[in-house]
């Protein structure tokens, strides 16, 4: 199976990989006493950093910036050594005792790397931003310091081995990010946090449940590619499909799946940077990547068949993408409009995931990049028009392109990828989900991704539209001169520009090469190779 869906998707890897990527191919990896600690160096390199800025006064600003960008820094050669190591058979784990039948396992595996890699990317990158953005801000020690907090319980989330870690993780991730939802402490703020706090300990309290009850019935194994529930089978039906459901409920509200999604709009009311890492990083992104985990190293292909739990699943996620869309469609607030087309485009993740086909498996890990890249753009391209020009409303942005080129370059690049237009990442998703659907025999699905399709082309053209062919107003509703106020290079502060200009780059080379080795698609099929052929 797995080779006739190398081939149909036009991707395809030689025999000599199994020995390069054993933790993918099922090779027997090597250990040290250093490969040991390094998940846990991992977590610390942005914890530890994190701590220490909480400390700093308000006027120490560049210790401040220069902790945050040796943590970022830092954090990103620790991935490649990671990277590295896996490619050379080594073996990364981190456990400790931690409750009987689940101890805290931290260990590096192909789905892991593939989210670690992310984050680490587009935490440096959304640093930079976040320090050009929030520059002159009160509270900017508290700020990173919560900034810090979250990127070290989304590596976490990302290393965690099992159910009982992962949870934790997922629970740190809530309790760091509330603080960065409220953190302009207006009364909008603070009732969009009470909302997000709300939902995301309701969510935590379900998936407890759900990892309680299986811990009860097996403990906290390990996750392994095909799952381990396969023995409980027979024995515990109902409690499977119900453990299933409360998992699924909980990972759904930070996935934003519907009618789980109502704390991602109002979270908007956050600063520009905090978007970004919601939307594209940290919390919508753990949500989906607990799916992929329950589904594939949890459950396992074929127990999902047994129970019958992929159809509900899927049908969830094909009313979120277009019930996202829709609404999207109806915003007049630019980050409002990016929030709902955050909702939709994240369930693309799991429908493919919920098809249970290889090649639309492929296209839910690569999705995992591909929108994160994408929709960092968008957020950072908005950030740019409302610190810049004042810019929050769709009617704003009227002659925006004439002002400030660079960004609304990117904007339009980012816009074009979430439609689909090829050769672009979201092309890419869509194609492989397409055939993936084909390839399961769900040809309904292909109706799904072209509504979806128009309709994200219905709320982003007039925004494009807009920004390049309107006249520009007399006077911009809030211009600050953050560059030298020239159209181009010098529109607006370099460290608002530059993480512009490299997610957008980022997102065109992952789609114009996708068939090349080292893209998140070619590592997405050897994750699944090993889920379909272990």
């Amino acid at each position: 199976m797995v080779g006739n869906a190398a081939s149909a998707g036009g991707l395809g890897h030689g025999p000599d990989e199994r020995t390069r990527h054993p933790l993918v191919r099922g090779g027997r990896p090597v250990t040290g006493a250093w490969t040991t600690f390094l998940p846990l160096a991992l977590v610390l390199s942005s914890l530890l950093p994190g701590l220490i800025i909480f400390t700093l006064r308000e006027d120490q600003v560049r210790l401040r910036i220069s902790l945050n960008l040796l943590a970022a820094t830092l954090k990103l050669c620790l991935v490649g050594v990671m990277l590295w190591g896996v490619d050379r058979g080594l073996s990364f784990r981190f456990a400790i005792d931690f409750l009987p039948g689940g101890g805290l396992v931290l260990q590096a595996d192909a789905t892991s790397l593939q989210f670690i890699t992310l984050s680490a990317v587009l935490w440096l990158a959304t640093t930079v931003y976040a320090i050009g953005y929030l520059e002159n801000s009160p509270l900017r020690s508290r700020f990173f310091g919560y900034f810090s907090l979250c990127v070290s319980a989304t590596m976490g989330v990302a290393l965690a081995g099992n159910m009982v870690t992962f949870l934790l993780f997922y629970e740190l991730l809530t309790l760091a990010t509330f603080p960065l939802v409220v953190h302009r402490g207006s009364k909008k703020a603070l009732h969009a946090g009470r909302v997000y706090l709300a939902y995301t300990m309701g969510g935590g309290a379900l998936l407890l449940m759900g990892v309680a009850l299986l811990h009860s019935l097996i403990g906290s194994p390990e996750f392994q590619p095909g799952g381990y529930l396969g023995p409980m089978l027979d024995a515990h039906r109902p409690s499977l499909i119900l453990a299933f459901a409360l998992m699924i409920a909980g990972l759904g509200v930070k996935a934003a799946l519907i009618p789980l999604h109502g704390w991602l709009p109002q979270a908007m009311v956050a600063p520009a940077p905090v978007s970004a890492l919601l939307h594209a990083v940290a919390v919508v992104k753990a949500g989906a990547f607990g799916i992929i985990r329950v589904v594939f190293d949890v459950y396992g292909v074929e127990q999902m068949q047994a129970l019958g739990l992929a159809t509900p699943l899927l049908a969830l996620a094909a009313a979120t993408i277009l019930y996202g869309s829709l609404k999207a469609l109806q915003q007049q607030e630019l980050k409002k409009r990016l929030a709902y087309s955050t909702i939709s485009q994240v369930s693309y993740i799991t429908l493919g995931v919920a098809l249970l086909g290889p090649l639309a498996a492929v296209a839910a890990l690569a999705h995992l990049v591909h929108q994160g890249l994408m929709k960092v753009t968008l957020f950072y391209c908005a950030g740019n028009f409302a610190e810049t020009l004042g810019i929050h409303r769709i009617r704003e942005m009227d002659g925006v392109g004439k002002r400030m080129p660079v960004t609304m370059t990117a904007f339009t690049l980012g816009a074009l990828g979430m439609i689909g237009v090829p050769p672009t990442a979201g092309f890419i998703t869509k194609w492989y989900l397409g055939i993936g659907a084909l390839d399961v025999g769900q040809d309904w699905v292909l109706l799904v991704l072209v509504a979806s399709g128009l309709l994200n082309a219905a709320y982003f053209m007039p925004l494009i539209y807009r920004g390049w062919f309107s006249a520009p107003p007399a006077q911009w509703p809030e211009e600050r001169n953050l560059g030298n106020g020239k159209p181009g290079l010098g529109e607006t502060h370099w460290m608002l520009l530059a993480p512009v200009i490299f997610t957008t780059v980022l997102s065109l080379l992952v789609g114009i090469f996708a068939n090349t080795e080292l893209s998140p698609l070619a590592w997405s099929q050897l994750i699944i190779d090993r889920q379909f052929d272990p």
